[in-house]
């Protein structure tokens, strides 16, 4: 087995276009994860106990089935009840479910993480729900879940190559359908191989540094 860069040249552009829909379902998925999860969140953290129950086990339930399976459902039952998604739309969708259910974990530690004095003060201003939420509580609890939630979005870009299983030609469904046809699998998949660590080591690199930029001052060394 020896390398070619005559498949190399010839298969580079297939996995550029491959990446950028990689990217780009990784970045709508991801803002579906963050704003399903901030949601998912607030109905856990509900007063009316029927709401968080619900919600709690809904999150459970998503958490615990693979998204492997989530997506078969979104693409291939869905059609069976009436519900026609194209391949990346299925794909973006089930990784923000998906992942929403654990952005949601992010989103409530922070907010339960704000002292409760906060709170309090909201209410002695008069403040309702929405406005002590969005004006006091937020504010504070948002910029230490961006460390964890930047490492979310690294794990949904690694996790896209299960989206070729509904035919969505990312990265790896690109060069796995070179491949195929050409029976050449050296080149393609090393190239696979390097261009995630070529987006995910300075992601990572980038999450470590806000991690440490949001780390409280009482905890940095």
């Amino acid at each position: 087995m020896e390398w070619s860069w005559t498949v190399v040249e010839a298969v580079l552009p297939k996995l550029a276009q491959g990446l950028i829909v990689t990217i780009q379902a990784t970045f709508v998925g991801a803002f579906l994860a963050y704003v399903l999860g901030l949601g998912l969140a607030l109905l856990k953290m509900s007063k009316i106990k029927v709401v968080a129950w619900i919600s709690y086990w809904l999150g459970e339930f998503v958490r615990r089935t693979p998204l492997l399976v989530q997506l078969y459902f979104l693409f291939y039952v869905l059609p069976d009840l009436g519900i026609f998604l194209s391949p990346f739309v299925a794909g973006v969708i089930g990784l923000g479910v998906h992942f929403s259910a654990y952005t949601s974990e992010v989103y409530r530690a922070g907010i339960e993480n704000v002292p409760k004095g906060q709170w309090e003060a909201s209410r002695a201003l008069n403040y309702n729900s929405y406005q002590t939420m969005r004006f006091v509580i937020l504010p504070q609890s948002i910029p230490p879940m961006i460390p964890p939630l930047a490492n979310y979005l690294i794990t949904m870009f690694k996790e896209t190559p299960l989206l070729s299983a509904i035919t969505v030609i990312e990265l790896f469904n690109a060069a796995n359908i070179y491949s195929n046809s050409h029976y050449k699998y050296l080149e393609p998949m090393t190239l696979v191989g390097l261009f995630f660590l070529i987006v995910s080591v300075p992601s990572a690199y980038f999450a470590m540094r806000l991690e440490k930029h949001f780390k409280p001052k009482s905890m940095r060394g």
